[in-house]
């Protein structure tokens, strides 16, 4: 007995209405990005691994999909690495690529390489596939798309600034209104870390509290400690948890927590310059919120980052997120060339939209009319009709035999098509065609030459 087809945990098909809708919100975002001035480019699905490891700190690294080189990779490996079992000395032996992990490192690596191509600033989008060996739970899956915006090769705080418009713009457009931009600054958590002791602790203190909305405060402040951040310092960070008022009020009690750190009082002055420039410009339906626990795990970023939450009473992890990173195409021999970015989470983009009830009402509709066949000389005057609605624009088809009517009707049924052509022997003879409303039962008649007044009738309903 053959054995049933399964596809891999975190992975997904897609059925044509799925599709559909996923189409809906790319070609939004991707509507937007080309109105703010970015360009496309795309990036190979896999990377040599020196380019990726190292980039996503210690957790990000353990969920990257390596790739095992071809042929027989075992034979190569000496007997003492082999017999170690140690994954850290094998794996460079028997994997040399990785997929990506990300979008944002493959863009460094494209910049470093194709720099003497490039006019700065540059803006590019990128709408691709990724892939994390994460666990799959609601919203988060092995492989997702991630729709990318970058800009890099200037410092300018107003690039920030757009971005947030851009976050603003593209959820308006797509009818998720009361979205919430959260904003923080990686200089700020610097200047914690400063303060309360633990710059050499860096990575852990950010990689620890950027968990605070998922597990807590206690378990936190549990997961500092067992990375060697003292209870003093854990102590001294307390009104970071704290905090609240306005985003001004925050800020102010920023300046007395970090008055004796100059990074960290940097990036109080920079959000106060990106929230202050955003509330003078105004947003359509988002609301910009200073979260000063906000530290998004990732290494590179050193500026602003950003975190986008759904919509009250919707649970779902964040659907949006980035930041600033100063020097990331440093990594590969480029140096000083800043770079600003963000993204939206596909996937729980869509399950937002659905939850909400967001998508068109005709989003699954795939045809706009399906000509019924009725034989071999109707269909070939059926086909030459479904040409001519074709070349105006319409989606047409021929059911492609002559079965049944009524099996033919339930096909259009199941495939929601709005309209059903009707051309038989009588209408032949009378030179029409009959077209059948679908939702509402009525009829009309048309002369086989007035495929376009039909069509200008059918689009005039959509």
């Amino acid at each position: 007995m053959a054995q049933k087809p399964s596809i891999p945990k975190g992975t997904r098909d897609f059925s044509p209405a799925e599709v559909a809708k996923r189409n809906h919100i790319i070609q939004t975002i991707k509507k937007h990005f080309e109105t703010f001035g970015f360009q496309p480019i795309e990036t190979p699905s896999f990377e040599n691994s020196e380019t990726l490891m190292g980039k996503y700190g210690d957790e990000g690294d353990r969920l990257i999909f390596k790739i095992l080189n071809s042929g027989d990779f075992i034979s190569k490996v000496d007997d003492v690495t082999y017999s170690s079992k140690n994954s850290t000395s094998l794996t460079p032996k028997i994997s040399e690529k990785a997929l990506r992990y990300d979008l944002t490192v493959p863009f460094a690596r494209y910049v470093v390489m194709h720099q003497n191509e490039i006019d700065f600033p540059f803006k590019r989008y990128q709408i691709q596939p990724v892939w994390r060996a994460d666990r799959p739970q609601k919203g988060r899956f092995r492989e997702f798309y991630q729709c990318d915006a970058d800009v890099v090769g200037a410092d300018s705080l107003l690039q920030e600034v757009e971005f947030v418009q851009l976050y603003d713009v593209v959820f308006t457009d797509l009818g998720l209104k009361g979205t919430t931009i959260k904003i923080n600054n990686r200089k700020i958590l610097s200047g914690i870390a400063e303060v309360i002791g633990a710059k050499h602790l860096l990575v852990d203190f950010t990689v620890a509290l950027d968990k605070l909305d998922k597990i807590g405060e206690d378990k936190v402040k549990a997961e500092m400690l067992e990375k060697g951040i003292s209870e003093n310092a854990i102590s001294k960070a307390q009104p970071l948890f704290e905090l609240s008022g306005s985003a001004s009020e925050q800020l102010e009690k920023l300046k007395d927590i970090l008055v004796e750190s100059e990074v960290g009082m940097k990036g109080v002055s920079e959000l106060n310059e990106i929230i202050t420039t955003v509330d003078r410009l105004g947003l359509q339906s988002a609301t910009l919120q200073l979260d000063v626990t906000l530290a998004r795990g990732l290494n590179y970023y050193t500026g602003a980052i950003f975190e986008v939450a759904a919509p009250e009473g919707v649970q779902m992890g964040s659907i949006g997120g980035g930041g600033r990173y100063d020097d990331l195409t440093g990594i590969f021999g480029l140096k000083d060339v800043s770079g600003v970015g963000i993204s939206f989470g596909l996937d729980r983009i869509y399950l937002v939209l659905e939850e909400l009830g967001l998508f068109p009402e005709n989003i699954e509709t795939s045809l706009d009319v399906l000509c019924l066949n009725f034989g071999k000389n109707e269909g070939f005057a059926a086909l030459k009709l479904v040409s001519e609605l074709r070349k105006v624009g319409l989606r047409a088809d021929l059911y492609p035999t002559d079965a049944k009517v009524q099996k033919q009707f339930k096909y259009a049924d199941k495939r929601g098509v709005p309209y059903v052509i009707l051309l038989g022997e009588q209408e032949l003879l009378d030179g029409n065609f009959v077209v059948k409303n679908m939702k509402t039962g009525d009829q009309q008649a048309f002369g086989l030459d007035a495929a376009h007044q039909f069509a200008e009738t059918v689009k005039s309903d959509f």
